[in-house]
């Protein structure tokens, strides 16, 4: 699924993106996956939640031993429509209460900051390439 990640094993939102093709995915014939909390138990905290496999969640992966706290929720939740539209606030704790004030502020960086003009990329190379040795180690674990 491209868009919006999502908890799985409980109730889709109408807020996703494309929600409506989930009429043919096996997990809405599941009684118990159709309840709010599903599989969960309400406040039991995002950590504690299996979430859809997308380019969040693959990031999030791959980066989790690297990157502090707050960067890994930027990360994991910034296509998760708990920040713009209020879904799922149910299942988080009060520590991602607490952290999604960065999720928050990352998200005008994300969808919205687009251009139609191509970056200059040996200009912005050696930027990045500083930030990047900064958090990561010459080789990740895929």
């Amino acid at each position: 699924m491209v868009g919006d990640t999502f908890p799985v094993g409980c109730a889709w939102s109408d807020r996703i993106v494309f929600h409506e093709f989930f009429a043919d995915n096996p997990d809405s014939r599941v009684p118990q996956y159709q309840t709010r909390a599903g599989v969960y138990e309400e406040g039991c905290g995002l950590d504690k939640v299996h979430l859809s496999w997308g380019h969040d969640e693959y990031l999030y992966h791959v980066v989790k031993h690297h990157l502090p706290e707050e960067s890994l929720y930027m990360i994991r939740y910034h296509s998760y429509p708990a920040h713009r539209e209020g879904e799922y606030t149910h299942l988080m704790n009060d520590r991602d209460r607490d952290m999604f004030r960065w999720v928050r502020a990352f998200n005008p960086y994300d969808l919205y900051t687009k251009s139609h003009e191509r970056p200059n990329v040996n200009q912005l190379r050696p930027f990045y390439e500083d930030l990047i040795a900064e958090y990561f180690p010459g080789q990740l674990r895929w």
